[in-house]
């Protein structure tokens, strides 16, 4: 039996339904800690950063980010890396499982001034120019094209880099041009080597974590640089689309994440789409989870390198029906 949380409207404790507030609020109104952790457990709260609360339905928006970020940094600091994305473009900036936990605020203060000590904030001094901050919200955050050139090069692995600077891409601020355009401004600045290696492969047809580092792998098998997002239509509509391929092989790759490929019912539609795909169109498919493309087990540069082979020497025996 599924049981509906009660709205906080509902409930009259004397807190904000409308915008974020901190636990210090919270406990100005008579709240402990175990009852705050209550509500979010039970689905009546839900926690955006640490220590940061709002109503579960109250809807996600940019403006709602920033009021909680705002909340937790001092007005002199501004916004930026993984926390300036995810202003900008909500979940798709989180790495994996962090949908489970509150990341950390990414705050700084312009050189010459002491950065924060304060939990849930990594901050610090970093030097930048006026022209890569905009007001956003009463907030200051990176420009969308300053936030990728440094999620590009400070990120702990190639993949949440090559992630950043393509959900970034995503926002249709800037263009690749632009983008490319930046990297000499970087020599000798940390990260900046594999900046430039990532960021000509960089493309805001990725549409998740997943597939960015699937993209890594497939590189990394030495095949060509795929087409993304292939469309399979049937008198120009489209029916399917793949995560990536080589259309010239009938060949293609996907990432099935945890959160919309694990229940039965994800289990059997997949199946069922791929077997549909492979008769009318042909493709030869790989399939891959987060335990073939993370960590030190991964194989899926192998697999997509034999996988390509066979493709491509089958190719001939496979024919469009559509």
């Amino acid at each position: 039996m599924t049981v509906i949380a009660p709205r906080l409207a509902d409930l009259d404790l004397g807190l904000p339904v409308d915008e974020p507030f901190t636990r210090t609020h919270a406990r100005s109104a008579g709240l402990t800690l175990p009852r705050l952790r209550g509500l979010t457990a039970s689905g009546t709260l839900r926690r955006l950063l640490h220590g940061v609360y709002v109503a579960s339905d109250l809807p996600d928006s940019i403006q709602l980010r920033c009021q909680a970020v705002r909340l937790v940094i001092p007005d002199d600091a501004f916004v930026c890396d993984r926390t300036a994305a995810w202003i900008y473009t909500g979940p798709r900036a989180l790495g994996p499982n962090e949908h489970l936990s509150v990341p950390p605020v990414s705050c700084f203060r312009p050189s010459g001034r002491h950065g924060l000590a304060t939990r849930g904030v990594v901050s610090g001094e970093r030097r930048i120019d006026g022209a890569d901050l905009r007001e956003l919200n009463g907030l200051l955050v990176t420009t969308e094209l300053r936030t990728a050139l440094d999620l590009g090069r400070l990120q702990h692995s190639r993949d949440l880099r090559l992630w950043g600077m393509s959900n970034m891409l995503s926002t249709g601020a800037f263009g690749k041009e632009a983008l490319l355009a930046r990297l000499p401004e970087f020599r000798g600045a940390r990260g900046v080597v594999d900046l430039r290696r990532l960021a000509p492969l960089a493309d805001a047809r990725l549409e998740s974590f997943g597939e960015a580092a699937l993209l890594n792998r497939w590189l990394d098998a030495g095949l060509p640089y795929p087409e993304l997002q292939i469309s399979l239509d049937v008198d120009g509509v489209e029916i399917y689309r793949l995560d990536m391929g080589l259309p010239e092989w009938l060949f293609a790759g996907e990432y099935d994440g945890e959160e919309d490929h694990s229940s039965e019912q994800d289990v059997e539609h997949d199946a069922e789409r791929r077997a549909e795909i492979g008769r009318r169109w042909r493709y030869r498919i790989e399939v891959f989870r987060k335990q073939h493309v993370f960590g030190a087990r991964q194989n899926a540069d192998v697999r997509l390198r034999q996988a390509a082979a066979e493709a491509r020497a089958t190719f001939g025996s496979r024919t469009f029906i559509v």
